[in-house]
């Protein structure tokens, strides 16, 4: 099984970083290949909106440090998406990021009950992490992106790990139930394969 990780917070010793490791490591011990990208260390642009995706392409024209990273998701059988909740939604560089997969879909996306371009049946692992220690605040924003990505990029399953009031300091004292979590997810996606 190949696992993409694509770790969305700018900081590298972030919570949500520290959660998708714990979802990595028991993955490659059960034996998955692991590719973990930092976007935060990509030169990289949002969308242009240039519709080239659409009209003269079947991929992304822009050439930068993403374009390789899109051509290798689309190998990948689970992405982990993993991100802080920055100023009440996903950071700059994750939106980029999603706003880029939408050349993953088919002229005809709009109309079409496959849209998207990528093999259909990936799973999706979205773990977000925020430091507000309120449930019901940001909880629209896993179900936005997932929504999206869902038609983006063909995925079948998804999941979530939220971690709620985990924030700051970097990755000290990450709550040992959202390392389970991690664990447990990782365990059970790989008995399935």
């Amino acid at each position: 099984m190949k696992i993409s990780c694509l770790i969305g917070s700018p900081r590298k010793n972030s919570n949500s970083a520290a959660i998708a490791a714990k979802f990595t490591e028991t993955a490659t011990g059960l034996g998955a290949q692991v590719e973990t990208v930092i976007l935060n260390d990509l030169k990289y642009r949002g969308c242009q909106g240039c519709m080239a995706c659409k009209t003269t392409s079947e991929k992304c024209v822009l050439n930068d440090d993403l374009a390789g990273v899109l051509e290798s998701l689309k190998q990948a059988d689970v992405i982990l998406l993993a991100l802080p909740v920055y100023c009440s939604d996903v950071p700059g560089q994750v939106k980029c990021f999603i706003d880029r997969t939408y050349s993953y879909m088919k002229p005809s996306y709009l109309s079409d009950s496959n849209p998207s371009r990528v093999p259909p049946g990936k799973k999706l692992v979205f773990i977000v992490t925020q430091g507000a220690p309120v449930e019901n605040l940001f909880s629209d924003i896993p179900q936005r992106y997932t929504g999206f990505l869902k038609r983006s990029m063909g995925f079948g399953d998804s999941y979530l790990i939220r971690g709620v009031g985990v924030g700051g300091g970097g990755a000290v004292g990450v709550p040992d139930q959202f390392l389970q979590q991690a664990e447990d997810l990782a365990r059970s996606i790989m008995k399935s394969a």
